[in-house]
C-alpha cells in the first residue's frame, strides 16, 4: 500500500500535462483535485501543471507564477496572430506553437512548403525587449518545415537567393538559397542563454528527419517530403552546418531546432527536464507523499521523453510514489512500472466511446480521481 498522502504531514501533488483536445493541464488538475476531495475532504493538494515544450508550455509556466505577455506576430501563413510568452525574473518561456503552430491554420488547410517560423522569431525579439536573458524555447505542434529560417530572418539574418533578394517564406523556397548571412542577428542573443526544449531528438535530414517523420502530419505529400528534405539539406550546406544537421533535436518542429542550434547557439535538452527545472518541481516535491501525473494518451510515445515519464523519474529519485491519469492507456503494467508509475487510471475504462470520453472528460476524470483516492489515500 502507498504511503498515506492524506496524513497531516503529507500532501498530493498533481503534475499532469494536458489531455489534448479535451482538457488543459490546469483543468486536469482542477478535476483531479475535485475527485480526490470528494473522497478525502480537506485533503492537502497542490497543483503544478506541466508540459514538455509543445502546446501548453506557456500556460504551465503562467500557472507556476510566470507573467503572461501577449504580442502580435506573423502567423505561419503570413497573417497576424496573437501569441503569448511567459516571463519571470529575466527568464522567458517561449512556445513556438503560439506563433507558428498548427492551431493557427484554418481547418483542413496545410502549407508544408510555405509555412514560416517568422513569428517565432518575433516572439523571441519580444522576450529580449522585455529583458529576458535566459530563454526556454519550447518546440512542438508546429505548422512549419522551414528549418527555422523564418525565425532567423526575423532576428536579423539575411537569407538571400541568387539575385540577392530574400528567399520566400517556407521550407520549399530554401532550395533557391544562395547566401546566408548570420552576422546581422540581434546582438543581444550573444549574451542570452537559449535552451531548446523538445520531446523529440530527431536529426534535421533523412528518414528520421524533420520532413520525413513530421512532414506528413502537416499535409506534406511524398513529393513534398522529398522536396523539403532536399531543400533543408541545401540550407544546411549553405549555412556550413551539415554537422549540426545531424545533432539530436535539429529536426524538432519542422527543423526549427536546427535554426536554434546554429543561429541562436541553443543548448538542446529534453523538454520535460527543462520545464520541471523552470517550474520549480523539486521545491514542489517538499512534503509531498504522492504525485499524480498524466496526459491524454499513455502509450509507447510516452516512454520517449513525454511529461509523465519525466515527472515520474524526478519523483522516484525522491522515493515518492507516482500514479497516473489519462484518457487512453496502451502501456502494460510492466512498462508503467519500469517508468516509475505504480498504476494508471484511464477515462476509457469508464467510457469506451472516444467522442464521449473527450467531451465528458472533466466529470469522468473526477470519477477516476475518486477511485484513485480510495485506492491510495484511504
Amino acid at each position: 500500500m502507498s504511503q498515506t498522502a492524506g496524513s497531516s504531514t503529507g500532501r498530493v501533488l498533481i503534475a499532469a500535462d494536458k489531455f489534448k483536445g479535451s482538457l488543459t493541464a490546469v483543468q486536469v488538475a482542477e478535476h483531479v483535485t475535485a475527485g480526490l476531495r470528494a473522497v478525502v475532504p480537506g485533503l492537502d493538494v497542490a497543483a503544478l501543471p506541466v508540459a514538455d515544450g509543445g502546446d501548453g508550455t506557456v500556460e504551465a509556466a503562467v500557472a507556476a507564477g510566470f507573467e503572461r505577455r501577449t504580442v502580435r506576430v506573423t502567423g505561419p501563413l503570413g497573417e497576424p496572430v496573437e501569441a503569448a510568452y511567459a516571463l519571470r525574473e529575466g527568464t522567458a518561456v517561449v512556445e513556438m506553437a503560439e506563433a507558428s503552430g498548427l492551431r493557427h491554420l484554418p481547418p483542413g488547410v496545410f502549407a508544408p512548403l510555405t509555412a514560416t517560423t517568422y513569428g517565432t522569431g518575433e516572439l523571441l525579439l519580444a522576450a529580449l525587449d522585455a529583458g529576458a536573458r535566459t530563454i526556454v524555447l519550447g518546440v512542438g505542434g508546429s505548422a512549419t518545415n522551414d528549418g527555422g529560417a523564418g525565425m532567423l530572418a526575423a532576428l536579423g539574418a539575411r537569407l538571400l537567393d541568387a539575385a540577392g533578394a530574400p528567399v520566400a517564406p517556407g521550407g520549399g523556397p530554401l532550395a533557391g538559397l544562395a547566401t546566408a548571412e548570420l552576422g546581422g542577428l540581434d546582438p543581444r542573443l550573444a549574451a542570452t542563454e537559449v535552451v531548446l526544449a523538445s520531446d523529440v531528438d530527431n536529426p534535421l535530414l533523412g528518414p528520421k528527419g524533420a520532413a520525413a517523420v513530421y512532414g506528413p502530419q502537416k499535409g506534406a505529400s511524398p513529393d513534398d517530403v522529398a522536396a523539403l528534405d532536399a531543400a533543408l539539406a541545401h540550407y544546411a550546406e549553405v549555412l556550413g552546418a551539415t554537422t549540426e544537421a545531424e545533432a539530436p533535436g535539429a529536426g524538432a518542429a519542422g527543423g526549427i531546432g536546427f535554426g536554434a542550434l546554429v543561429g541562436l547557439r541553443a543548448a538542446f535538452r529534453p523538454g520535460i527536464e527543462v520545464l520541471l527545472d523552470v517550474l520549480g518541481f523539486e521545491a514542489a516535491l517538499e512534503g509531498t507523499t504522492l504525485v499524480i501525473t498524466g496526459e491524454g494518451s499513455l502509450d509507447e510515445q510516452t516512454l520517449h521523453g513525454k511529461a509523465p515519464v519525466g515527472v515520474a523519474a524526478a519523483a522516484r529519485a525522491r522515493n515518492i510514489d507516482v500514479v497516473a491519469v489519462c484518457g487512453r492507456l496502451s502501456l502494460p503494467p510492466a512498462a508503467l512500472g519500469k517508468a516509475g508509475i505504480r498504476r494508471a487510471y484511464a477515462l476509457a475504462d469508464l467510457e469506451p466511446d472516444v467522442t464521449r470520453s473527450m467531451s465528458e472528460a472533466g466529470p469522468l476524470l473526477e470519477q477516476l480521481a475518486a477511485r484513485l483516492a480510495t485506492d491510495f489515500l484511504l
